[in-house]
């Protein structure tokens, strides 16, 4: 596939391979970026910024509603696509296209609700005889870094925010998954957005993505990835708005009243997910003394359960995970924790980039398969005696995006909501949790900013002040 700048598809001199992970084949090629074409994109983004900035409100809603449209109308499709170049699970691509329309229809709804407010001047002193109101304003050029993950609908969380703000936008896609992109790039051009109003860069983050986000023409920067790339960015931005989603190693906390039937499926359900590379997958399972060896009793068949293979396979529900040097990174870290003492309940095999759905359990908080984020198909369990240890287990992390507690006791429930230091809190589920209207953003190392297309607009705005002297 081409890549799309200043209006044109175009080729480059160099080329990248978009592989499948399940087997290696060449899916596609995409050009490789030249900072000569990255800059063409960033002066091409700059006169569409005008452009979308006097574009009525009511035509940036016009022009997402038929994106999400035809997202639903290209749903097998796009859904394909996504399985081929991440290896998801076709089910799981499905659902993710199904999400992305949602994630634009919502973003067009906010294109209608973008409004000041009155700001009461008399009340001041010497602010007799003023009027003060406020008007929210597009930044003007929107850098979208996204994920390979979740390459449609966490890509439709910038886009489709910055656009109903009246943004230019300039995406930039993953080397893993950039087909994606470019596919999503074309419905919104077919939908009537104006040619200049996206870019699609395609392009290794270290040469192309350095160049966008250290450009003074952009204003805003939302990216979705590893904490040490999302460090990079902020140190080469300078002064623009940035908003960073970035990584966890979530924990799950299973006190003694709970159902472990519940917490077993629920377990199974957030922690295997997409071969467990979802930044807010469940990681850590922190269990109560007195149920902990019922609940990894439980929790094994349903870990069994999970078919694993092809991620085109109507029958597989778990596909490989993205490079073979991650799921060997992953193999790495289990080892690692059964040589220091923790025990193997299922799983732990590798092949390829295919490692099967793995519970380790007596894993001491200290070791990296627990205190770092895992990105794979592996959950840790940990015991503990009580709500406090409970909670000072969660917290003795540098990450904080979400975090989930299993009890029917209402003072535990909220002890947990009150102190753990995440910015999603799930009661009676797994971390990995989520619908597209939420505010969504995590603490601590975990990043800063809220996604969601209500919140996101407000980070892709700017707010300005007037004052009438009467």
């Amino acid at each position: 596939m081409r890549m799309y700048i200043a209006g044109q598809w175009i080729e480059a001199q160099a080329t990248i391979e978009v592989l499948n992970p399940f087997d290696g084949s060449v899916v596609d090629t995409v050009p490789h970026a030249s900072p000569k074409e990255v800059d063409q994109a960033l002066e091409s983004a700059t006169r569409g910024a005008r452009l979308m900035a006097e574009l009525p409100a009511y035509e940036r809603y016009s022009i997402l509603t038929k994106t999400a449209a035809l997202l639903r109308q290209n749903q097998e499709d796009c859904a394909r696509l996504i399985s081929k170049e991440s290896g998801k699970a076709l089910w799981e691509s499905r659902f993710e296209v199904v999400r992305a329309a949602e994630t634009i229809e919502l973003s067009a709804e906010e294109a209608k609700r973008i409004r000041g407010e009155t700001i009461p001047l008399d009340a001041a002193s010497g602010g007799q005889g003023k009027l003060g109101f406020t008007l929210r304003v597009p930044c003007g050029v929107v850098v979208a870094i996204s994920p390979f993950n979740f390459p449609l609908n966490l890509l439709c969380h910038k886009v489709g925010p910055a656009l109903a703000a009246g943004n230019a936008v300039i995406a930039k896609p993953p080397t893993d998954t950039p087909l994606t992109a470019l596919r999503f790039t074309e419905l919104l051009l077919e939908a009537g957005l104006p040619p200049e109003g996206i870019q699609c860069v395609t392009g290794p983050g270290g040469s192309v993505g350095e160049q966008l986000c250290g450009d003074p023409r952009v204003r805003k920067i939302s990216f979705t990835g590893s904490p040490s790339v999302g460090e990079r960015i902020c140190q080469v931005a300078g002064i623009k708005k940035v908003t960073m989603e970035l990584g966890s190693n979530s924990p799950l906390i299973i006190m003694p009243d709970a159902d472990l039937e519940q917490v077993a499926r629920a377990t199974a359900a957030t922690g295997y997910a997409l071969a467990g590379q979802v930044c807010i997958s469940t990681q850590r399972v922190l269990v109560n003394d007195q149920v902990y060896e019922d609940f990894l009793e439980v929790l094994r068949p349903e870990v069994e359960a999970i078919a694993t293979g092809n991620p085109l396979d109507e029958q597989t529900k778990m596909g490989p995970m993205i490079r073979e040097p991650d799921a060997i990174r992953v193999e790495g870290w289990i080892n690692e924790a059964l040589s220091s003492g923790a025990r193997l309940i299922t799983g732990g095999s590798r092949h390829g980039n295919l490692v099967s759905p793995t519970v380790v359990a007596d894993v001491d908080a200290k070791q990296r398969i627990s205190c770092d984020e895992l990105f794979g198909p592996a959950v840790a369990a940990t015991r503990f005696n009580d709500i406090d240890q409970a909670i000072a287990l969660a917290n003795d992390s540098k990450y904080g995006l979400s975090a989930g507690i299993f009890t029917r006791n209402l003072d535990w429930a909220m002890k947990f909501i009150r102190e753990v230091h995440s910015g999603n809190l799930m009661v009676n589920w797994g971390p990995q949790w989520r619908v597209d209207l939420m505010p969504y953003g995590g603490l601590k190392q975990s990043g800063f900013g809220k996604e969601g297309p209500r919140y996101a607009v407000e980070e892709m705005t700017e707010r300005k002040m007037v004052v009438f002297h009467l």
